[in-house]
């Protein structure tokens, strides 16, 4: 997960600094050493470190710090005040003049994931109300096109293509005229990547700029390129002119350079962070929250909001009105289980839980893919009980749990396991049926 190594780093640099009651000078410098080599290898730019370092050495030998009654955990309130400044400061969001139709450019490096942005923009739009469109640009390599048919079908948008024989700056024009003819106000142009930054590359981006307006030029850069990411923002930004950066692949063992560098060194706001794999896997960027994310302070806003997207209001108000009369059952024991797969999993559910690591927890500690496999066989195990079985739980005896054994294929002993974390669950959820506001009822485990 992103940042997962900085982030242990971070917990244990600050752990250390708590354990003292007051705080010396030469200790705030040597956890501010130890600060940097943490951000050096988690391939942060090095001026960006040394900028970092020095300012928040400087802020937390002052004199409120050292004489303060947890000096600390003072140090890290800075700390945390100064990634916040690096990555943002404030969140930036993509604002478009809302004419007849307004064009997105995506640009980047090949593989870092411009064609699957393009199609998770125009999901994301559509969910706005907006009408987009998505055109095809890769000339050069015939799977892009049908790669961005198939996701675009998939989001509910339409693509404009013309094939690997037009120019690039043609289809744009074409896809633009077409986006009018269509009452379609967003178009997304998916351009063509290379393997390293080339002027053939930037000279053709260049040419379909001229030839229609754009309004935003966005840059998909892969979080784990590192500093080479930031390189490459650059080299883009000098070229052509980018208005800013979406981070994809923040889901993958990355070691966060690229999301710490980039705003500092081009001065360009990161707009958005891709966290999956599913169309619905893109996240506006809050330099505030990945600041928290990234000290092990948790990030309960994403997670709420992720919760009110993902999570159907209609079961939820029918899982409270069966909960006021005593009654959860195995399809409501399954529908808490699917919902909490759509939200990624518990991977992404406890990188956003606060005190990870804080205090002697690490997400080394919990064996997350033993978990996700857990979440499967109980859809399994439910999935291969009769609908009475399912409706009426108590009925469940040692014949029905064998036949439920031999059905999904799983040992006895899992689905006894599986009864007994279904009644504790039960019960907890009629407890939480006393209390006010459905809220409450989104997160049963």
């Amino acid at each position: 997960m992103a940042f997962e190594s900085l982030s242990e780093k971070f917990q244990r640099i600050f752990k250390e600094l708590r354990s003292h009651g007051r705080l010396t000078e030469a200790d705030v410098r040597s956890s501010m050493k130890e600060v940097r080599m943490a951000l050096l290898e988690a391939d942060v730019n090095f001026k960006v470190v040394k900028s970092f370092v020095k300012t928040v050495e400087e802020r937390a030998v002052g004199e409120d710090v050292m004489n303060g009654l947890n000096p600390g955990q003072m140090v890290v309130k800075i700390v945390h005040e100064e990634l916040v400044r690096l990555l943002g400061p404030e969140p930036v969001e993509l604002t478009l003049p809302r004419k007849d139709v307004d064009i997105v450019m995506l640009c980047g490096l090949q593989g870092a994931g411009k064609t699957t942005m393009a199609a998770k923009l125009a999901k994301r739009f559509l969910s706005e109300g907006r009408h987009p469109m998505l055109a095809a640009l890769d000339v050069y390599r015939p799977a892009a096109i049908e790669q961005l048919k198939l996701n675009g079908e998939k989001a509910g948008v339409p693509v404009f293509e013309m094939g690997t024989n037009v120019k690039p700056e043609r289809i744009a024009q074409e896809a633009l005229a077409f986006a009018k003819k269509e009452h379609r106000n967003i178009l997304i142009l998916d351009t063509a990547g290379r393997l390293h930054v080339d002027d053939s590359m930037m000279e053709e981006l260049v040419r379909v700029k001229k030839a229609v307006p754009v309004d935003a030029t966005l840059l998909t850069v892969d979080a784990m390129t590192g500093q080479d990411a930031v390189n490459v923002s650059t080299q883009f930004n000098e070229e052509i002119g980018i208005d800013g950066v979406i981070l994809t692949k923040l889901d993958g063992d990355t070691r966060g350079g690229a999301a710490l560098s980039i705003r500092a060194v081009t001065g360009k706001p990161i707009l958005f962070s891709g966290t999956g794999e599913k169309l619905t896997d893109l996240e506006q960027f809050y330099p505030d929250r990945m600041a928290s994310r990234i000290l092990g302070m948790g990030d309960v806003l994403s997670l709420i909001e992720k919760a009110s997207k993902e999570i159907d209001e209609d079961e939820a108000r029918k899982l409270e009105q069966k909960l006021k009369k005593g009654k959860f059952d195995y399809d409501d024991y399954l529908m808490q289980v699917t919902q909490m797969k759509k939200m990624g999993g518990l991977a992404s559910i406890m990188q956003m839980l606060p005190g990870m690591g804080m205090k002697g927890l690490n997400m080394k500690d919990v064996d997350l893919d033993k978990g996700e496999d857990q979440m499967q066989r109980i859809v399994t195990m439910i999935r291969s009980m009769t609908p009475y079985e399912r409706s009426h739980p108590d009925c469940m005896n040692l014949s029905r749990k064998n036949r439920i054994a031999r059905g999904s294929g799983i040992p006895i002993q899992d689905i006894h396991r599986m009864v007994k974390q279904f009644d504790q669950t039960r019960e907890m959820m009629k407890k939480m049926s006393s209390m006010k506001g459905r809220n409450r009822m989104k997160f049963p485990f």
